[in-house]
């Protein structure tokens, strides 16, 4: 067998064993895995290194050379998210339904864990952190297969806390890696009807499309983030500019970081000037429609392309329109349904906006960098689903569960 279908097999014989274990024995391995991670930084950033290295060999862009890294603060906040996820309620066994049939049937329907999860990502090693705290506090086996330029820093990761889980009641073979880089590894994974359960990519767009239009596994489909920021022509000047400051440049490498700036003609006519002249003071590249270029020259003409882009980077689409009219079309447009954002005092326009925006996580007056399991307080994330069915938006501990009905009877036949 292949190293996918035999790890794969592990993790769905450690499943079952897993799934039985008590809230406290998984959290008391979430608290021991958050503390194997800071004890053995050195070694984690070590490994990094090596990543670190290869991609700078490769020609790897700056912006996912920050994907990539790993530093004692971001390990630090790591293990911190560890610490979170096991604070968190424990969804598993919740009773979500209850009912009594004429007949004495007592019908209870309960979380439980989905089972064994794929989880097929790139170039973040916190993912792997990330995706086994979820996965275990949930009860979940989970088979990991990172991108290849992360592959140091993931065995690492995975060699700590294996040897932390070695140390409590759960199953280190729930915790799988699969180091194979080829592509071949992901197509098979696709395949593994009756040992995955469900996958979820996370990732760029190509790497998404790729695993929903080629899985016979389920799939919940993550999206690529081309969010955008509208300031209404009753925008607070220093508000809007912090927000979409903020936006762009917190962390522009990120899925929920602004790729287009929408702004009201009117609004335009009084600041667009001074707020391009902030952004490049940050060296962000604006491109602009052909009215952006009537009040700021300088900037590189865009186009329909640059507006379907994912930049991922300090790069900006300032386009102005007319009303929100124009601003909710062009968003309906080119959106991929993530995070949306209105800046406004209008709060007939806000209203407006918030109903009509079909994305994930829509904003009025905050940037769409909040669009994130940690800050939404869910300790960390799976993921941030912009599909509709079984879980949209930030994907925390509930949105790895599925349920079942647990029946209770005395001796009722069916006639």
């Amino acid at each position: 067998m292949s190293e996918v279908q035999i790890k794969a097999q592990l993790a769905k014989n450690a499943a079952s064993h897993l799934a039985n274990r008590s809230t406290e024995e998984k959290n008391q391995a979430l608290f021991k895995m958050a503390d194997a991670l800071i004890r053995r930084t050195s070694d984690i950033i070590e490994a990094n290194a090596q990543d670190l290295q290869r991609g700078r060999e490769n020609g790897t862009s700056d912006s996912l050379l920050d994907r990539l890294a790993l530093n004692a603060t971001r390990i630090a906040d790591i293990a911190e998210g560890l610490r979170q996820i096991a604070t968190l309620p424990d969804p598993i066994g919740d009773t979500l339904e209850s009912l009594e049939r004429p007949n004495g049937l007592q019908i209870v329907k309960k979380r439980v864990p989905l089972g064994v999860i794929g989880i097929i990502y790139e170039a973040r090693p916190n993912v792997t952190v990330d995706a086994a705290g979820l996965c275990l506090k949930t009860g979940n086996a989970v088979v990991l297969r990172g991108g290849s330029s992360a592959l140091s820093s993931n065995r690492k990761i995975i060699e700590v806390l294996h040897e932390a889980m070695e140390e409590t009641t759960l199953p280190k073979e729930a915790l799988q890696l699969i180091e194979d880089p080829n592509r071949s590894s992901v197509d098979e994974m696709l395949k593994l009807n009756g040992l995955l359960d469900v996958i979820i990519p996370r990732g760029g767009s190509s790497l998404i499309q790729n695993v929903v239009m080629n899985a016979t596994v389920p799939v919940i489909e993550t999206g690529a983030g081309i969010c955008h920021t509208y300031l209404d022509e009753s925008a607070s000047p220093a508000m809007a500019t912090a927000i979409a400051l903020n936006a762009k440049v917190q962390r522009p490498s990120v899925c929920n970081s602004m790729e287009t700036l929408i702004i009201h003609q009117h609004y335009a006519e009084q600041h667009l000037a001074d707020l391009a002249g902030v952004f490049r003071e940050r060296n962000v590249e604006l491109r602009g429609c052909s009215r952006t270029l009537q009040y700021v020259p300088w900037v590189t003409p865009s186009s329909t392309e640059d507006y379907a882009t994912e930049y991922n980077d300090y790069i900006l689409n300032v386009i102005i329109v007319d009303d929100l009219d124009q601003a909710l079309a062009h968003i309906a447009k080119y959106g991929t349904q993530h995070s949306e954002c209105i800046v406004t005092e209008n709060q007939g326009n806000a209203k407006r906006f918030l109903q009509e925006v079909d994305a994930a996580a829509v904003y009025h007056n905050a940037s769409t960098r909040f669009t994130d399991g940690f800050e939404f307080g869910f300790g960390a994330e799976i993921g941030i689903s912009t599909q509709k069915l079984h879980a949209r938006g930030p994907m925390g501990l509930p949105a790895l569960t599925s349920s079942k009905y647990v029946i209770i009877g005395s001796g009722q036949i069916r006639e």
